[in-house]
């Protein structure tokens, strides 16, 4: 799936200041800067930002973080098991019980904004089969 909103929703915790664009300048203030709440495409916080939301999220709904690459998440449920993948804002996802795998499907798309792309064929350059 990929997350359309996180990257500009994501809260970042350094202080950043920015010129006010050429396209929305205040003539009574031209001077002004504005200093930014939520993360914006361009800045280098964004994809930190981005991953801290979604994964502050995910750890929310009972996955465990893992030990060795900190971007992959698994849950547990009997003898099944829920396992996701972040990468900036894409998400990679998969389970052993459908139930979870609708669940997760639904629950990521009540708190994002989001598009499914499908079953995984491609990622980084590598052919998943």
């Amino acid at each position: 799936m990929d997350v359309k909103s996180t990257v500009l929703n994501g809260f970042i915790e350094d202080e950043v200041y920015v010129q006010q664009p050429s396209w929305f300048v205040d003539y009574t203030h031209p001077d002004f800067i504005f200093k930014l709440k939520n993360a914006l495409y361009s800045l280098k916080q964004a994809p930190r930002a981005c991953y801290e939301g979604l994964s502050s999220f995910i750890i929310d709904k009972g996955f465990v973080n893992g030990k060795v690459d900190t971007t992959l998440f698994t849950k547990h449920v009997d003898n099944d098991f829920l396992i996701v993948q972040i990468y900036v804002n894409d998400i990679i996802f998969g389970s052993t019980n459908e139930k979870l795998y609708k669940d997760f499907k639904s629950c990521m798309k009540k708190e994002f904004k989001m598009s499914m792309m499908g079953e995984l064929n491609y990622f980084l350059g590598l052919q998943v089969k």
